[in-house]
């Protein structure tokens, strides 16, 4: 038997969905045409979902995504870093180099959980909260990597530090995340063989947590 649904609030989300898909904006009649729901129905939709600021207008009446959505994505980046800690700690000792997850926002790459090794020497010291261009550093061009057939990790040398060398490969398969778990070491210090293994390991292993 199938479960009750609100048709109000799916067609809320859908909203939501669809706006998120149109960086340049829709008007109501252009969301109602994508929607296939009826213009009135859309404008009450709007209205509610304005209110609540996770849609906003712009002075064309062009319909954007909110900044309300923002401090509802800010609630999920928490359970992110849990889902990812145990993975992350286990990659970290096994491999002796810094673990990290790092997800997108926007152009950049924010690197969301980071666990460091407790019985190397040496390792390289990377923090929460650090950004840089999702095209540098192979925890951005991980992200990227989406086609099954293509390259299944990233490796990059001295892009964002000098002397550290990074691999990591994407988190695939979770809806709404864009996201890649790597670690980082001093240069020449990852046997590809070795490690790459583990770190596309880790990633599914994040990614089934997610699910």
């Amino acid at each position: 038997m199938p479960s009750e649904t609100s048709q109000t609030l799916d067609r809320g989300l859908r909203v939501l969905r669809v706006l998120s898909e149109s960086p340049d904006g829709l008007t109501v009649t252009e969301l109602s045409g994508r929607l296939q729901v009826n213009r009135t129905v859309v404008y009450r939709l709007v209205s509610t979902l304005e209110q609540h600021g996770l849609v906003r207008r712009d002075a064309r009446s062009r319909l954007f995504v909110g900044l309300g959505v923002l401090h509802l994505a800010s609630g999920v980046q928490p359970l992110l870093r849990d889902l990812a800690m145990p993975v992350l700690r286990r990659l970290a000792e096994s491999v002796g180099s810094t673990a990290h997850l790092t997800v997108a926002d926007g152009d950049e790459a924010l690197a969301l959980a980071v666990v460091e090794p407790t019985w190397t020497d040496f390792h390289v010291s990377y923090r929460v909260g650090a950004r840089h261009p999702l095209s540098q550093g192979a925890a951005g061009k991980a992200i990227a990597l989406t086609d099954p057939a293509g390259s299944a990790y990233a490796v990059t040398s001295g892009e964002l530090q000098s002397g550290a060398r990074g691999l990591a490969a994407p988190v695939l398969g979770v809806e709404g995340l864009h996201a890649s778990v790597g670690v980082v070491t001093l240069d020449g210090a990852i046997d590809e063989d070795v490690v790459a293994p583990q770190v596309m390991a880790a990633a599914h292993e994040v990614a089934e947590r997610l699910r």
